[in-house]
């Protein structure tokens, strides 16, 4: 899918990308980390997850797409492309932890043993995995926005002598 209504499609996506990743990437710390907001966010916490882990790559693609009809890409737009063919990982990384979630509340639930060593190494996981998704969805998102606008505000403002 390369163009919705007119628009590249990856204009569009990357907006969801950009709302469900932190999001999602919060609600997996916060599942991990509080057992009583894992009871009632875990399902839909790997549900975000899944739809981030299958949007990523299909919004990679129609960035190539992009790339490919503008031609000849400028050094920060390859390095938003590089950068954002990461987020695929992060993005199966992000579902990962949610399904370790899960499995965590499921046994937790089926049993009344606390698993301190796995909550604890699912909560780092979680931590990490979590922090790095954001910071990596800014990085991406910096280099994209330099790579549209960067430089045209300050024309702008000279032009309009502001």
């Amino acid at each position: 899918m390369s163009e919705i209504n007119g628009l590249p499609a990856h204009v569009l996506f990357v907006h969801i990308i950009v709302v469900l990743v932190p999001l999602t990437a919060l609600l997996v710390i916060l599942c991990a980390l509080w057992p009583a907001a894992r009871r009632g966010l875990v399902w839909p916490t790997v549900i975000l997850a899944a739809v981030i882990a299958a949007l990523t790559p299909i919004t990679i693609n129609a960035g190539e797409w992009l790339i490919d009809l503008k031609g000849n890409p400028t050094p920060i737009l390859s390095e938003h492309a590089a950068r954002g063919e990461w987020m695929s990982y992060f993005s199966a990384a992000l579902l990962v932890v949610a399904i370790a979630i899960l499995v965590l509340h499921v046994r937790e639930r089926r049993q009344d043993t606390r698993r301190v060593l796995t909550r604890t190494v699912v909560a780092i996981a979680a931590l990490a995995v979590g922090i790095s998704s954001m910071i990596q969805v800014y990085r991406v998102g910096d280099a994209g926005s330099q790579s549209v606008w960067g430089g045209q505000i300050a024309r702008l403002k000279k032009a309009n002598g502001t």
